[in-house]
């Protein structure tokens, strides 16, 4: 058996505390990731407000753990474990690096499209502001359904160091993949020739948050449908469709492909 983590116990004592007696309390609790490499402070707004989309309705209860789902997604966690120190191990890292430039870099890479807030400023701040709202979108979801990552409970290797914060942020639905699929779809209106490899980087990016074993199978495909939701709330935003417009100049202006993407 699995024991409730102590800042997860205290965390759900502390809430019933301060909940009505009516309202039960919910932990995990979605926190921003501050022991996180890949976190920045969000001074960047989104486009999107809480209001704009219910991401829990949308996407429903996770798989309970003795269902067969349940099963495959946690034996899914074993068998991915023995990709610690592989080629594939190292991009799952990478694809981590929301902040940081990496996890960006996949998609310039993958594309030939020298994507970067250096060479692409606007495309850039979108693909920023769009991180925002999945953390806007998916946190209510994320409280309400307060399912543990699989890394919790056990010492299994993970591609990142270990870190407070996620025994307290939850894992379904899996915010990277959601950022990795938003990111793909709003690249790929605009570069619709980069469809295919655009996508593809955009998927990897969740199978990485699997293989690094900070989320099961499911907590990703609830981010990826979750994402194509909220892509197409953004569609509605008349800021973003003025930021796309720009940036579809930017990306149509660009020439050399990027560098420092190997063989």
């Amino acid at each position: 058996m699995i024991r409730m983590p102590q800042a997860l116990a205290a965390l759900a004592f502390a809430a019933g505390l301060s909940a009505c007696a009516a309202a039960p309390a919910h932990a995990p609790t979605a926190l921003a990731e501050p022991d996180s490499p890949s976190f920045v402070p969000p001074e960047i707004d989104g486009y999107l407000t809480a209001n704009d989309l219910d991401g829990a309705a949308l996407i429903g209860p996770p798989p309970a753990p003795d269902s067969p789902r349940g099963r495959a997604d946690a034996q899914r966690f074993e068998e991915t474990r023995s990709l610690e120190g592989t080629d594939r191990w190292a991009k799952a890292a990478a694809d981590a690096d929301l902040w940081g430039g990496k996890a960006l870099k996949g998609y310039a890479c993958a594309s030939g499209l020298d994507i970067s807030p250096q060479t692409t400023p606007v495309t850039a701040h979108i693909l920023e502001r769009a991180e925002q709202d999945v953390r806007t979108v998916s946190t209510p979801a994320k409280d309400h359904y307060a399912r543990l990552r699989p890394l919790i409970g056990n010492d299994k290797p993970v591609c990142v160091p270990r870190a407070p914060w996620m025994e307290i942020n939850a894992s379904y639905p899996s915010g990277h993949s959601m950022t990795g699929w938003a990111w793909a779809l709003i690249l790929v209106e605009l570069a619709p020739d980069k469809a295919g490899p655009l996508l593809a980087a955009g998927k990897e990016m969740g199978e990485s948050r699997v293989i690094c074993g900070m989320h099961y199978p499911s907590d990703v495909e609830a981010g990826r449908d979750l994402a194509a939701a909220m892509v197409a709330r953004m569609r509605a935003n008349p800021a973003f469709r003025a930021d796309m417009d720009k940036a579809r100049r930017e990306v149509a202006r660009l020439k050399a492909p990027p560098s420092g993407c190997g063989a």
